[in-house]
Order: structure tokens, then C-alpha cells, then sequence
């Protein structure tokens, strides 16, 4: 996992006064960073243009020209003049090195987006709009400094912003790179070190990027072994049975070593059980995917076993009284679901697009109500909250946008309670294993549910 950050100024000011740095320091190893990250890329005499702001990020790219110039055609945009000391200090140094300064973003191969960085925020003017635009049309790589110029610090895009292969952030990872929005904009990130390693910068944040080594599988080392050292996954299947049955198929595939189906009225697959309540050696319960009709002793379940709700749960009324009473439980919502649930609770009345706007603060608005209960929210980066921790997935893909592979995540999540993860480490090794089951497809449509059961068994 890694450490990701609302705001590094804190950071900034903590290493600026711990290790006894400045303002320049920082901007000199700010622009050192891009200028070797530049020289990886592309060859020498390349042209590079950088479109300079009037802040500490046009100074990074002020001191980035100089560094360049003689070894590529280095070209200046400047966007606004320099309004701080130090991008007047770095703008005038770039003057006497002799970077040429241009009126008009012509084709280059590498454009350096140095405009707002992390100080912008509000509306962006028409002049501004038309300039990021140009800066998307005219370089074949195209780099952001720290952030993507048009995206502000909660990841909102307004009208228009910088659309990056790479980003490069400046000291630490930064939580707004993470937004629905930003996806599309922020390319492949990269972090540069500002005169003290990444270790020495950081302080531990209750924000955490997962990486694939998080993916903690299950593992069968022992021989002397039997079914039930695997655990038993019960399944309620409701009124649209197809949904409840993926969840179950995924379960057992995903090393639940008994797999039982509640409910009426479906065939079942050969190789998992049918019971009418739920088994006294059960270890997890999965309901909700495609439930209709609550079933009737729902809270006798409640008291027996770690649950895992899903779909039509975070629809019922009833489920405000649950979240009060029982704290061993896993909530699965897609942003529609999850919507639902926050209007039930009386924590908010907002739409889809109003969560994707402020969802991390929003999530966290919900863990503090309710800060035993593990939430997974589904959607272009996956979220998982308990209490005031935040674990970040992006490794989700197109592919998964198909009916169904939410159920089988349900089902994912409810196997591994069942085989001994509690209840945080189930959803986040479920999660990562979810999505990197869909980056086995190799087109970005043709993944199925039972095509990612599938996948889901094969990880070496």
C-alpha cells in the first residue's frame, strides 16, 4: 500500500523546517525530476514546449527550461505572469539561459502542463478553456506537473482539463488523482522527491493506494485437509436467481469449501447445496443480489454469522435498524445502491453525480455513523472504508461494466470471510482479485460473469 494525501502543504512546510530545505530546493528538485523523467522519453533535440502559470508550478516550469535548454528546443508559454517570488526568480534565470518564449502552442514532441498545479481551484476563464484545449491537440506525450491543470483538489473537472500521459506529483501521491473523474486525465503517475526520499517526506495518512502485492490469496500449504477447513459460504437466492447463483458460483470458486443456497423456486448448479436456513457450521452470509422478498429470518442470520449485503439490501427501510444493531457486515453497493442507502440513513438526499463529485468525504460522512461496518463502493476506482481508513483500488477496467460481476464480487467477498479473513482484509483482497480476474480478458467487452469465475480460480 501506499500513502495518498488531501493537501501536502503540511508535508512541504514539515520537510522545509525538519530538514533545514527552502522554497528553491524544492523547485530545483521539482524541475530535476521532470528534466530526467524527459530525457527517458524522447531524444535529444527533441522539441519540448511548457505552458507556465504564475505560481510555484510555473516556476518548476521556468527552472525546467533551463535545465533543458542546449540539449533540447525548449519553447515557453507563458499563460500568466509571474505573480510569485519564485516564479520571478525562476522565470528570470530561464530568460538568461535564453529559452525562446512563444506566443502560440505549435506541434512539439513533448508538452509540459506547469499552469495551476495544486493551487487551482473555481472556474476556469473562457481564455484558459481554450488554451488547455490547444495544449491537448499539439504534442505527441504530454506530461502534467503535479496535477493535470482544470482538475481541483477534490478531483472535479470544470469544463475542460489537461489530458496527461504522464503525471508527475510532486512529493507524495495526492487523493484527487483518485476521483471518477480524474481517471481519464491523469495518466501513468509518477513521484518526484523533493530533496529528501519518499520515506523521510511521508507521515503514515489514512488514505492508502493498493498495489497488486496487497492481492494476499488464499493459500493451501497444509496436505492432512478436508472441506470443512475451507469454510462454509451461505447464499441467499431471491426472486431473480441468476444474480444469487453467480455469487455463490464465485464463492465456491474462490476457495469456500462448502457453498450452500438459500431460497425457492431456481435450479441449482450440481455442485453447490440447497438448505432452508442458513447451516450451523456456516462462517458467512452473502444476500441481496436479486433478493425482492426479504426473507423472514434475516435477523436470526444477523446474529449468527458475519453478513455481506449487497443490491437490493441498501433499497430495504430495514436495514438503518441493522446497521445500529450488528457491526459484523460488509456493504457491497454500486453508486446507485450506495445513494439509496445514504438517502434510508438520513445522511444525505443526493444524486449519482453528486456523489461522484465529493465521494470520499461523503464515504467518510457515512464510516464515522457507522465505523465497524465495512464498506466497498464500487465504481470507476473502488473504495473501502472502516471507520476513518480509506483503501483505494484502480485497477478496475471497462471490461467489468457488465451485468453481474458485482454479484460475483459479492460472492468473493463472502468466500473469504468464510475461510478466516476479517471482515476489511475479505474486501480488499476480493476486490483486487476481482479486478485483476478482468485484465485476464483481453478485449475491453467481452468479459462475462462466468468468464471471470473462471479467471478468478487460475491466479498462480
Amino acid at each position: 500500500m501506499k500513502n495518498v494525501y488531501k493537501n501536502l502543504e503540511v508535508l512541504d512546510k514539515r520537510i522545509i523546517d525538519k530538514y533545514i530545505l527552502n522554497e528553491e530546493i524544492l523547485i530545483e528538485n521539482a524541475a530535476n525530476v521532470l528534466c530526467e523523467f524527459i530525457s527517458k522519453i524522447t531524444h535529444k533535440m527533441s522539441v519540448v514546449t511548457i505552458i507556465c502559470g504564475g505560481g510555484n508550478n510555473g516556476a518548476d516550469g521556468y527552472a525546467l527550461a533551463r535545465k533543458l535548454v542546449g540539449n533540447y528546443f525548449v519553447r515557453v508559454y507563458i499563460a500568466k505572469e509571474p505573480k510569485t517570488a519564485m516564479c520571478q526568480i525562476q522565470y528570470d534565470r530561464a530568460m538568461e539561459a535564453g529559452v525562446e518564449k512563444v506566443k502560440k502552442i505549435l506541434p512539439c514532441d513533448i508538452l509540459v502542463d506547469c499552469l495551476f498545479g495544486s493551487g487551482f481551484a473555481g472556474d476556469i476563464s473562457i481564455e484558459i478553456q481554450k488554451l488547455i484545449s490547444e495544449m491537448n491537440k499539439n504534442a505527441q506525450t504530454r506530461i502534467a506537473c503535479d496535477i493535470p491543470s482544470g482538475i481541483d483538489a477534490q478531483g472535479n473537472i470544470n469544463h475542460v482539463a489537461f489530458m496527461a500521459d504522464y503525471t508527475v506529483s510532486m512529493g507524495a501521491l495526492k487523493s484527487c488523482f483518485f476521483s471518477d473523474s480524474a481517471k481519464e486525465y491523469i495518466g501513468e503517475i509518477l513521484v518526484a522527491d523533493l530533496g529528501v526520499s519518499r520515506k523521510l517526506y511521508e507521515i503514515d495518512s489514512h488514505i492508502q493506494l493498493l498495489e497488486k502485492s496487497d492481492m494476499d490469496l488464499p493459500h493451501r500449504e497444509k496436505r492432512n485437509v478436508h472441506k470443512g477447513d475451507f469454510g462454509h459460504l451461505c447464499v441467499y437466492v431471491g426472486d431473480k436467481s441468476g444474480a444469487g447463483l453467480l455469487s455463490a458460483l464465485a464463492g465456491f470458486a474462490f476457495g469456500a469449501g462448502l457453498v450452500s443456497v438459500m431460497g425457492k423456486g431456481f435450479e441449482k448448479p450440481i455442485e453447490l447445496m440447497s438448505v432452508t436456513e442458513i447451516p450451523e457450521n456456516a462462517k458467512a452470509f452473502v444476500i441481496g443480489m436479486g433478493m425482492g422478498t426479504l426473507p423472514s429470518d434475516l435477523n436470526k442470520i444477523l446474529h449468527k454469522v458475519p453478513c455481506v449485503f449487497d443490491a437490493d439490501m441498501f433499497y430495504q427501510e430495514c436495514i438503518v435498524d441493522i446497521l445500529k444493531n450488528h457491526e459484523n457486515l460488509v456493504l457491497t453497493p454500486h453508486p446507485k445502491e450506495f445513494v439509496s442507502l445514504l438517502k434510508i440513513c438520513k445522511i444525505a438526499d443526493i444524486t449519482v453525480e453528486e456523489l461522484s463529485k465529493n465521494k470520499m468525504e461523503i464515504l467518510t460522512e457515512f464510516a464515522s455513523r457507522f465505523p465497524k461496518v465495512v464498506i466497498l463502493l464500487k465504481g470507476t476506482n473502488t473504495l473501502i472504508v472502516e471507520g476513518d481508513k480509506i483503501y483505494i483500488n484502480t485497477f478496475g477496467i471497462p471490461a467489468l461494466a457488465k451485468g453481474g460481476t458485482g454479484d460475483v464480487l459479492s460472492g468473493m467477498v463472502g468466500a473469504l470471510i468464510a475461510q478466516g479473513y476479517d471482515r476489511l482484509k475479505a474486501a480488499i483482497v476480493a476486490s483486487l482479485a476481482h479486478s485483476f480476474g478482468a485484465r485476464k480478458e483481453k478485449s475491453t467487452y467481452g468479459l462475462t460473469p462466468l468468464k471471470l469465475i473462471e479467471n478468478i480460480k487460475d491466479f498462480t
